[in-house]
């Protein structure tokens, strides 16, 4: 189903002779052969496997499929963490024509049965044995669920249902008739046209059920052909952990690295992030916002721990950095600068694992103009990029170019516009094609080929885009004043002590907060002063943190009017996970839910 776009059609994407991803994807592969195209760490030693592996076990995942029945169009989805099975799965799915669909690991068994049902996926591939369960739980109301393989069946070997398979029997099934499946799998890949669907990726669903983007072989190739805008080549290094059925993810760990040869290396855990991140020192990285405030807040707490001159050394170090980017101190100040970035900020970046690392891109959430200053006088840039599901990854800052606090120009093939209203819209070669079984939302977001971002933001002279704020959470006071809640709250997280923050005021008359503390660094100011706590919700409601917190909100008003200011603050002592309806997989706030889940919370503060 191509997406109706009145008077205008997405332009077509060509790469090397290549009109689908699966044709790029063999032909990349093939020239290829046995250099490295990924690593995964298991038991803490990094496995490579190289490119004749790649092909070699998502045809052997794509001959299986043929074998199960697949056609053309049928969907297979995944619920895992990371990991390589994850990506032949990807790959395997899209050789047949078939379309993968990636889910959360963290969903809840509900959420996981209404996107199998929306999408009607035939087969269900899971990590283990948690995963599996979520599917035991819902398999009555899944009724175009036909079969389910199991990654790591750790815990299952005596477990036996009609359904369900292993991942090595599943990769035997065919080897009767491989080679004619094979020269099937061939054909498929041959048959296949751009405006094919490819995958489906579900919205985070930050209000009401999420929605599948239905994205297509034209969107893959457009994502995965952005250079120049996004520099990278095949010498480069990826450490792929935040979920790949996120959009932006599943560009960087899968169409990039197979457009220009670069390696991916697959996290061992959430939990060895840190050590990971410092053995693979990837040459470039994307993460969400959060990570970037985890990395200044980690060494934050390691200066607070230091000796007093090393402190000093730190200090100093930046403040000459910060003094030689802004043009100004004479030679003998560049000198002492070069000699303390060395030997203070290199082994920072050191620790942090951002010592090769040329190209840093933030996105799928604002970050704070305070957090990205302190990178760049780390001596690390970080680019900020803005996109959707829906487009894709379509601008990024321009180093020494772009304004700190922007989301960089348009790349190449990308038109952008200002609504009446504010709102940003976009229109681009890698447009989705329409949402999954919801044809009035798309008609609702796509009106002759632009996307209604839902974004309120603003270009300057120069094409730089400034995104101010979501249009629905846009608040006005009861005195009507306009306030963008984003601005004060990227400015709290950038706190070392606050995790999150809900700005809430709409009709009402002063601003107010919701607050998630960072529990480690709570924790650890908590043990420093010798503030009793026996757990999470002692520790929020002991009044020496609320003074704390109470401070921090202070500091951070002086940089606002005061109709912008946070008047009263109210700290969420529950410790929230992906698993809570309050947040996203992706670990953002969902606004709508929180505002109503605590809404005796925020009442006491008016």
């Amino acid at each position: 189903m191509a997406l109706d776009t009145a008077n205008w059609t997405p332009p077509a994407v060509v790469i090397d002779g290549c009109d689908t991803f699966a044709k790029l994807f063999r032909q990349n592969c093939k020239a290829r052969g046995d250099a490295i195209a990924m690593r995964e760490k298991d038991l803490g030693i990094w496995r490579a496997f190289s490119w004749t592996e790649y092909y070699d076990r998502a045809r052997q995942v794509g001959v299986a499929l043929l074998s199960l029945g697949m056609k053309p169009g049928d969907v297979a989805a995944i619920i895992s963490e990371d990991n390589k099975e994850w990506v032949f799965t990807d790959l395997g799915t899209q050789g047949i024509r078939g379309v993968c669909h990636g889910l959360y690991p963290t969903l809840q068994s509900r959420q996981m049965a209404f996107q199998l049902n929306d999408s009607q996926a035939k087969v269900l591939f899971v990590e283990d044995e948690e995963q599996l369960d979520k599917f035991l739980e819902q398999e009555a109301d899944l009724p175009h669920l036909k079969n389910v393989v199991v990654y790591d069946m750790e815990g299952l070997r005596r477990f036996s249902h009609p359904k369900v398979m292993s991942w090595e029997a599943f990769l035997a099934l065919g080897d009767e008739d491989r080679s004619a499946l094979e020269a099937e799998w061939d054909k498929r890949i041959d048959a296949g046209a751009p405006e094919d669907l490819a995958i489906l990726i579900y919205t985070s669903g930050t209000t009401g059920n999420p929605k599948g983007a239905r994205v297509s072989n034209r969107y893959i190739l457009s994502q995965a052909d952005n250079a120049p805008d996004l520099p990278f080549g095949p010498g480069d290094e990826f450490l792929t952990f935040l979920p790949l059925c996120h959009a932006a993810e599943r560009i960087f760990s899968v169409a990039i690295p197979i457009r220009y040869g670069s390696v991916i290396n697959f996290a061992e855990s959430g939990e060895t992030f840190a050590q990971d991140i410092q053995e693979v020192a990837p040459t470039a990285i994307f993460a969400v916002p959060r990570v970037w405030e985890k990395f200044y807040s980690r060494i934050n707490f390691v200066m607070q721990e230091g000796t007093p001159l090393g402190r000093k050394a730190y200090n100093m170090a930046l403040r000459l950095n910060e003094k030689v980017q802004a043009g100004e101190g004479s030679i003998l100040t560049r000198m002492v600068a070069k000699f303390t970035d060395y030997a203070v900020l290199r082994n920072i970046r050191i620790e942090l694992g951002l010592n090769r690392t040329h190209t840093i891109l933030s996105g799928a959430a604002p970050i704070s103009p305070n957090l990205l200053n302190w990178f760049q006088t780390l001596g690390v840039s970080v680019q900020e990029a803005y996109g959707q599901t829906e487009v894709g990854i379509i601008t990024a800052t321009v180093p020494g170019q772009s304004p700190i606090g922007s989301v960089g120009r348009a790349f190449q093939d990308v038109e952008l516009k200002i609504a009446e209203d504010g709102e940003i819209l976009a229109r681009t070669r890698s447009n989705f094609s329409g949402y999954h079984n919801a044809p009035e939302k798309t008609d609702e977001t796509v009106v002759d080929g632009w996307v209604h971002t839902g974004d309120i933001g603003k270009l300057d002279e120069n094409g730089d885009l400034f995104i101010l704020d979501r249009k629905k959470d846009i608040i006005i006071t009861a005195g009507g004043k306009n306030i963008t809640p984003s601005l004060m709250e990227n400015e709290l997280k950038f706190s070392p002590y606050i995790a999150d923050a809900v700005v809430i005021g709409d009709k009402r008359k002063f601003l107010t907060a919701l607050i998630m503390i960072d529990q480690e660094n709570v924790e650890k100011y908590a043990q420093d002063q010798r503030i009793p706590f026996t757990d999470y919700k002692s520790l929020c409601r002991n009044p020496a943190i609320e003074e704390l917190i109470d401070g921090e909100i202070a500091g951070v008003n002086k940089g606002f009017a005061s109709v912008e200011q946070v008047k009263k603050f109210r700290l969420i002592d529950i410790l929230l996970t992906a698993d809570d309806e309050e947040l996203t997989p992706t670990m953002k706030l969902k606004r709508k839910v929180v505002e109503e889940k605590y809404g005796d919370l925020i009442a006491s503060m008016y």
